[in-house]
């Protein structure tokens, strides 16, 4: 019964193995780089993409492209997930990422065919690991604040016009640079539909769209102590669900005088405290609005956790969830409050005594150009904080790759088996990134190619790369075309994992219906 049981769900399994599962696993991942080949480098093209819903968007950066497309395979999906992870821990180099991996199995099937078995190719693969970073360290160079500002611009190349570049690529360093951090998260970025990009800004401190709960509650232009309430200030509520009956006419407006004794006795907690300005997460009752108004405290009410964390970093709060248990510690420091009407909408700046909380405000006529503009400050932002970690820059323009595929050629000429052929294979895989730039620009690859290999022998420097805007081979470094360290080496780590998992699967199971549980039934005489 059990083997009758097993027979069945495995003939209703589709089941793909040996070479064939890699051939269909290599083809879903050279579909899913063909898809954002296009859009690598500073001439990339744009791509437009349309929703179920009708709705329509165009960009060109390339996790955005994946993540929009309806993906079944489960290859293509894990390629996906890898550019996703490029995309959340350096913010750029996702194209790259996913071509390489497309690149890196296409060269492996071919040592496939030839008999090399996946293990070796995958033990090839990571003999370059080594290989690669002691060169990337070599060729790297430490960065100042005007070559991080140009390895950010150069991040920007092709998304979006000239003037959108350089505007959000000098926020995106001036904003981390400010916050000193090189965490993401120090940086609220808010979306103005009015105006044009060119009035966007850098506020320094964190921009709240909320007005004070009180008209009659004075802004504070100078420095004073915060409390941040993880909770509201309202009347309290019985714990229990209770019905009381009333016998006194007086009995009602006893309760409400006992209420109001209640929220007097939390402000007065306040005002002992020395807090000048109140910023609750739910609501403030409306009876003690007057109260805080006249004890001097600012009061702001429904204010979004997110914020909450953004006014803990600008401020050197901590949230607490009852204002009658406050500790020194609990309180944060500004240094000024003030409000601001935008558009008619009051907008409050809270410049705060820490100097990690900035606010970007990006301004736009539409909101394509805002979503446009957004998603390239993001990427520049994230590069400008990478660039605060690890402040090491490697050049632009296919240098990098062209340098590590020279490097890795010569060390596989001392490899004995046939580890070798794989490493030459990565080497090849490496050289598609500037091959596809030259591409995207108009320009023959094979020649440009063999131009920068060229002119990096010459000049024996690994900054010798392709300046697209020229068409000719010239130093990185001078033409300000260089990106961060860390980029490349997530991307190429990223890619190599992606590839080895890929090769290491031989067997792919498509299940028709899920596999059940057997029935046990007997007879029993």
């Amino acid at each position: 019964m059990v083997q009758q049981d097993q027979d069945k769900v495995l003939a209703d399994t589709e089941r793909v193995v040996g070479r064939q599962a890699l051939r269909n696993n290599v083809a879903a991942a050279v579909a899913l780089a063909d898809a954002v080949r296009s859009t690598l480098g500073p001439k990339g093209l744009d791509k437009l993409l349309v929703g179920s819903d009708g709705s329509s968007l165009v960009t060109n950066d390339g996790v955005t492209v994946l993540e929009t497309a309806k993906v079944e395979h489960p290859t293509a999906k894990m390629l996906i997930s890898t550019s996703r992870a490029q995309d959340d821990e350096v913010r750029d180099g996702t194209t790259t990422t996913v071509v390489l991996t497309a690149e890196l199995l296409v060269n492996a099937l071919e040592l496939v065919d030839r008999g090399v078995h996946p293990t070796m190719i995958a033990s090839g693969y990571r003999m370059c690991g080594p290989v690669i970073e002691q060169t990337l360290d070599e060729i790297s160079i430490p960065t100042d604040d005007s070559a991080s500002l140009s390895s950010v611009k150069t991040s920007l190349a092709g998304k979006g016009d000239v003037g959108l570049q350089i505007i959000l690529s000098e926020l995106a360093h001036a904003a981390a640079s400010t916050t000193g951090s090189g965490e993401t998260e120090h940086v609220r970025v808010l979306t103005e539909r009015s105006g044009s990009i060119k009035d966007s800004k850098l506020v320094p401190g964190i921009v709240l769209i909320k007005a004070r709960v009180h008209r009659e509650m004075e802004m504070k232009p100078n420095a004073g102590r915060i409390l941040i309430l993880d909770g509201g200030m309202e009347k309290r509520k019985p714990e229990i669900e209770a019905s009381l009956k009333i016998t006194s006419l007086g009995a009602i407006d006893a309760f409400h005088t006992r209420d109001s004794a209640d929220l007097q006795a939390r402000v007065d907690a306040l005002k002992a405290a020395n807090i000048d300005c109140l910023v609750a997460r739910d609501g403030i009752e409306e009876e003690a609005h007057a109260m805080l108004a006249t004890a001097g405290i600012l009061a702001y009410r429904r204010v979004e956790r997110p914020e909450i964390e953004h006014l803990c970093r600008a401020t050197g709060a901590r949230p607490i969830f009852d204002v009658e248990d406050i500790q020194d510690e609990d309180v944060g420091h500004f240094t000024s409050i003030r409000e601001e009407k935008w558009q008619g909408v009051e907008h409050t700046i809270f410049e705060g005594s820490q100097t990690q909380g900035v606010t970007v405000v990006i301004r736009g006529s539409t909101a394509m150009r805002l979503e446009e503009a957004q998603r390239a400050f993001d990427d520049a932002l994230g590069v400008a904080c990478q660039l605060i970690r690890e402040p090491q820059l490697l050049p632009g323009g296919g240098a990098t790759q062209i340098a590590l595929a020279r490097r890795l050629r010569r060390h596989a000429e001392t490899i004995p088996g046939r580890e070798q052929m794989a490493i030459e294979g990565f080497a090849a895989a490496l050289e598609s990134i500037p091959r596809i730039l030259a591409e995207n620009a108009g320009l023959n690859p094979i020649d440009e190619l063999l131009r920068i290999t060229a002119a990096q022998a010459e000049n024996d420097s690994a900054w010798q790369g392709l300046d697209v805007n020229t068409g000719q081979a010239s130093d990185m470094g001078k033409a300000a075309i260089t990106e961060p360290l860390s980029v490349t080496r997530h991307a190429i780590a990223g890619a190599t994992e992606a590839a080895i998992s890929v090769l290491r699967i031989d067997d792919v199971l498509w299940a028709k219906q899920d596999a059940q549980e057997p029935d046990w039934q007997t007879d029993e005489g």
